[in-house]
């Protein structure tokens, strides 16, 4: 088609050398001898959570002793070492001090982790490089992705957004009706953004058959933020993107004019007389002035523009930490955001009638006591309380919706929404440590929730036409149209109970056994357990290698759309009308009002269960060398009475013709009766490659069949759901991504992130309502879903940054600033995506959308 223009992507010859500097220093080519080390690391406590202020102290005899002050982020560094044997030791207030022997030799040391047990706990602890070491603890799986404050800043991250950044690393296949778990500091949240500043880390798939968490590990993304200090420290960081550094869309005509500006930043400190209160206060502030790229084919033609899309986002946050006594602390936060976005939902084939406008705000407060009961008892309880409310308006209102099937889409958003939420999560949870049992135990709220809606979506009604030619002669195939009280209030409550013991059966042997029951309301099930069970071994003496394997059973829920619907239409709170082959611009011109129109149901099927997914895996770990370890595993997941919808009041075949219930028009059921299937093997490395590259690099091959697209997705024979079984619409075949830096001198830090995909699957379709179910997705006879090939996709992203401190301190944490440039798809590669299947479009066969021209970003920061 002539308004498509494909852009050529000639490499420049800079970009070839850079590629030539990249392999050399991966490789490890042109390495040179120095007799200077350096010893780093950081100091953790049991949990995992970084201890800032901690004393570490290096000794060797006959030299005298350095002392470092961990920063906030619990690290530290000691330069300009030689060959040797040394002493190392860390402290701090309220745990037992460590004291363990490091040898330096011919070659660098790797980060070194040193984990400080409770005072009053009795554990087993050890100090040396074991995140990249293997390990027959449960939580220590290789297979798990986790990128601390150091590894993110070293990272290429679109607009500091973290989470956006890591999870394409998640397994689609694993991933429930709500979308990832996102869980913040052990609680569930559906925020999808956290200020990068306040990031301690980020971990995927860290012991994945534990039974504390609901969700698989390859489905969920940990976030832990930063603790508070009793010395006062600060961070702040401005980054910037502008369009005239960026490269232009392939749908775009031109380049649209964008900017992109952030602000944020923290500080943290003692309060009052700093000995056991410390404070952490953090702001961060978006302005967006982007641009969504409109690319659709009208009567008049192909339309190609872009529209600007502002978006501007605040969030402020106040942490209090206080210590009660040398066996309780407590912590408190407070945190408000704002968020509002103009001409929402244009782009694509959508046109700039249809945008709409929306704001929001949210108040939480979070809440976490910990306590030491006993020298083998500990207690955890976490609490997250908080408001949110939302707007969202069409900028034409009253203006019926125009939808011209894979052409375009106009008229009028018909949006009109307001939604209010007031939620409860909480966790409450024991530790319990004896002889070789580590026992966890407790109970999990996900979501206690008051949901409100006041809904007037399509109150002005929505037309739908197969063709343009259809449009141009006024034969819609379908109008719908809402009337009658939108308002509506419902209590929504998610639960879980858990127990998992991790048993040392020997010092080569562990086992990790556990099991767990989840509920939520308005399903009738309420079986739902889930055992879950691990186990690793070393057969060898040095234990350099270590196999591994588990299963598990983990619950769905439906989320919090497929209920609504349920509640609202029912037939007579919120009456839904859809009427096949109207009249236009009138659609009762054939007779009959609104009043006389049958509605459409939205029902629960009688037999719905909540769905599960029964997932295994068995890999082999090894240590290859001091600093970098290999890991092969095997994983197979099926899902089971997984959701999908039916519209059970379709016209049977073959005439299509009548409604089996005349007094019902669309019925659609939702319903536990899909199931899926996949298969994946995973390759990673980890550690330090060569002397300059640390990093991961993990390839998947992969295979995964489904017949069904989620709770929302409808088949295009009700009758007949043999032809839904297919390759899942997220099916990639093969998967390689790398992340990791590069720092091969002072000025040489340079930040990588290379994703691989092989081509997606999307449908053929003709377009057409032939079977008269009011929805356009029927195939051609024969042809199975998902039966068409997408392209695959390759984005390389590079950060370059360099620190340069202020002063000379001999503490950790001395006064620097730090500038960084990114690049994001820096090859400037077309990803192609949207693909159209269906064969009534202008666009059949063809790419309608890319993904992301190359963008550059800077920012600038200061810590102190």
């Amino acid at each position: 088609m002539s308004g498509i223009r494909r852009r050529k992507n000639p490499t420049p010859r800079f970009v070839q050398c850079l590629v030539m500097m990249l392999i050399a220093a991966i490789t490890g080519l042109g390495q040179t001898s120095t007799n200077s080390f350096e010893v780093f690391g950081v100091v953790l406590d049991p949990s995992g959570a970084v201890i800032a202020e901690a004393t570490v102290t290096l000794r060797r005899p006959g030299r005298p002793q350095q002392t470092k002050t961990t920063s906030q982020e619990g690290r530290f560094r000691f330069t300009r070492l030689t060959t040797g044997d040394y002493e190392i030791e860390a402290r701090k207030e309220g745990f037992k001090p460590i004291i363990a022997n490091l040898t330096l030799g011919a070659k660098p040391p790797a980060p070194l982790e040193i984990v400080l047990p409770i005072a009053e706990l009795r554990e087993e602890i050890s100090v040396g490089d074991r995140p990249n070491q293997v390990s027959t603890n449960p939580d220590e799986n290789l297979n798990v992705i986790k990128l601390d404050h150091e590894a993110l800043k070293d990272l290429p991250v679109l607009g500091n957004d973290v989470i956006g950044a890591v999870a394409n690393l998640l397994d689609a296949g694993s991933v429930g009706s709500g979308g990832p778990a996102i869980i913040v500091d052990g609680l569930e949240t559906s925020k999808r953004k956290v200020p990068a500043s306040i990031i301690q880390d980020v971990r995927i798939n860290q012991n994945p058959y534990s039974a504390e968490f609901a969700r698989l590990g390859r489905a969920r993304i940990e976030v832990f933020t930063k603790p508070g200090s009793s010395k006062f420290h600060g961070e702040f960081n401005f980054i910037f993107r502008d369009h005239l550094l960026d490269a232009r869309n392939a749908f775009a005509f031109e380049r649209p004019p964008e900017q992109r500006r952030i602000f944020e930043g923290n500080l943290t400190g003692p309060f009052g007389n700093g000995k056991t209160t410390s404070f952490l206060c953090s702001v961060n502030r978006e302005e967006e002035d982007l641009q969504s790229v409109v690319f659709a084919s009208t009567p008049a033609g192909v339309v190609s523009e872009n529209v600007a899309t502002p978006n501007r986002d605040t969030e402020v946050s106040c942490r209090i930490n206080h210590q009660i006594s040398k066996k309780t602390t407590f912590s408190i936060r407070f945190a408000y955001t704002f968020d509002s976005t103009r001409n929402e939902g244009v782009g694509g084939f959508n046109l700039k009638d249809v945008a709409a406008n929306s704001n929001g705000h949210e108040r939480q407060v979070f809440f976490n006591l910990r306590g030491i009961i006993s020298t083998s008892l500990v207690n955890e309880f976490t609490m997250r309380a908080g408001n949110e409310e939302s707007l969202t308006r069409g900028v034409r209102p009253g203006v019926p919706r125009i939808v011209v099937l894979d052409a375009f889409t106009g008229g009028g958003a018909q949006a009109d929404r307001r939604t209010t939420e007031n939620h409860i999560q909480l966790n409450e949870i024991l530790a319990w440590n004896h002889g070789k049992h580590f026992v966890r135990a407790g109970l999990n709220i996900p979501d206690i929730s008051r949901r409100g809606f006041s809904d007037r979506s399509n109150f002005g009604g929505t037309f739908s036409f197969s063709t343009l030619a259809d449009y141009v002669s006024n034969r819609p195939f379908l109008f719908s149209i809402n009337r009658g009280d939108g308002h509506l209030a419902f209590l929504q409550k998610d639960f879980g109970l858990f127990v998992q013991d991790n048993i040392l059966v020997r010092p080569n042997l562990s086992i990790g056994a556990g099991l767990r029951y989840d509920r939520q309301s308005y399903l009738g099930d309420n079986n739902n357990l889930a055992p879950r069970f691990s186990f690793a071994f070393a057969p060898d003496k040095k234990r350099k290698t270590v196999l591994r394997g588990g299963a598990g059973i983990f619950y769905d829920r439906t989320g919090i759309g497929p209920i609504s619907d349920k509640l609202r239409f029912d037939g007579r709170r919120l009456r839904q009308v859809t009427i096949n082959n109207p009249g236009y611009p009138d659609p009762f011109s054939s007779g009959g009002t609104f009043a006389t129109q049958p509605s459409s149901i939205v029902r629960f099927a009688s037999d719905i269960r909540e769905p599960y997914v029964f997932q295994f895996g068995l890999g082999i770990e090894r240590q290859l060398t001091k600093s970098l370890t290999a890991a092969v595993n095997y994983i197979n997941t099926r899902g089971v009475k997984l959701f999908r919808s039916r519209n059970i009041n379709a016209p049977p075949p073959p005439s299509y013709l009548d409604r089996p219930d005349p007094s019902i028009a669309v019925l659609r059921q939702i319903e536990s009766s899909a199931h899926s299937q996949a298969h994946a093997l995973e390759l990673m490395l980890r550690g330090k490659l060569s002397r300059f590259f640390n990093g991961t690099i993990q390839y998947t091959l992969g295979r995964a069949y489904n017949n069904a697209s989620g709770v929302n997705s409808l088949p295009a024979n009700n009758y007949d759901l043999t032809g839904e079984w297919s390759r899942a619409e997220f099916d990639e075949r093969h998967r390689f991504n790398l992340l990791g830096a590069i720092k091969a001198g002072e000025w040489f830090n340079l930040g990588l992130s290379l994703a691989l995909v092989s081509g997606r699957p999307y449908s053929l379709t003709t377009g057409r309502d032939d079977n008269r179910d009011s929805i356009a997705n029927d195939r051609p006879p024969g042809v199975s879903r998902n039966s068409l090939q997408g392209p695959g996709a390759a984005t390389f992203d590079v950060r370059w940054s360099k620190e340069f401190s202020l002063k000379e301190s001999k503490k950790e944490e001395a006064p620097a600033i730090s500038i960084g440039l990114d690049a994001f798809n820096v090859l400037n590669r077309t990803n192609f995506a949207g693909l159209v299947g269906n064969l009534s479009s202008p666009f059949f066969g063809l790419p309608v959308a890319s993904r992301p021209a190359r963008r550059v970003q800077l920012t600038v920061g200061l810590k102190f």
